[in-house]
């Protein structure tokens, strides 16, 4: 298993050009934007106030069951995912800025964002990939992450090789090319004693043909 600490996030504003942390099929890289203009712990305050949480109920394995964190969705179009129907809602201004530094780091365009809000060490995502037909079949996707700091995974679907890295406030996480297809992700729950962690995942929702 290899693991990437925080020190090893590469302080960069708008290159595109860093190191792919994964060895084959795919394309990530992690990009430390705490020496930007924002003010992480702020936005993530007001994240946290003004978003309006939901702990949504979601269908696998043919049983209904509370997600272990809580999301919200804002973009131009639906999101469905495990039973969950998340309804087009337009982006807060606050939100809108992200967006816009999303899009000049990775240099993809967005027209929405999933939030997850984990509350404690409890609160998790299990393994699963960013695949769905409204993405596309080589998205784009910028994750930040605000607040406390969480373990995050990638494992490869047929190698099984997983990479294990430290995600902390005002970190950038591109993944693009095959990296949906071929890797699986997670943020584990965890017993240490840790707070809030905000994550927002840009994407671009596509219409169906």
């Amino acid at each position: 298993m290899n693991v990437l600490p925080a020190s090893s996030l590469i302080d960069v504003a708008g290159d595109m050009d860093q190191r792919n942390l994964l060895p084959y099929d795919g394309y990530a890289c992690l990009i430390d934007d705490t020496a930007s203009a924002f003010t992480w712990p702020e936005i993530a305050t007001c994240l946290a106030e003004t978003v309006p949480w939901r702990v949504e109920v979601a269908q696998l394995f043919g049983r209904k069951m509370p997600v272990p964190r809580m999301t919200a969705w804002f973009g131009d179009a639906d999101y469905a995912y495990s039973g969950i129907h998340h309804r087009a809602a337009p982006l807060p201004p606050v939100i809108q800025r992200l967006r816009e530094r999303a899009e000049s780091l990775s240099g993809a365009r967005y027209n929405s964002v999933l939030l997850n809000l984990y509350r404690d060490g409890a609160d998790s995502v299990g393994w699963h990939s960013d695949n769905e037909a409204g993405l596309g079949d080589c998205p784009t996707i910028a994750s930040l992450s605000l607040g406390a700091t969480r373990r995050f995974q990638f494992r490869h679907r047929t190698a099984r090789e997983t990479i294990t890295l430290e995600l902390r406030e005002g970190c950038w996480l591109i993944m693009a090319g095959d990296t949906q297809r071929c890797w699986v992700h997670q943020v584990p729950k965890t017993t240490a004693p840790v707070g809030h962690r905000i994550n927002l995942t840009f994407r671009r929702m596509i219409e169906a043909h």
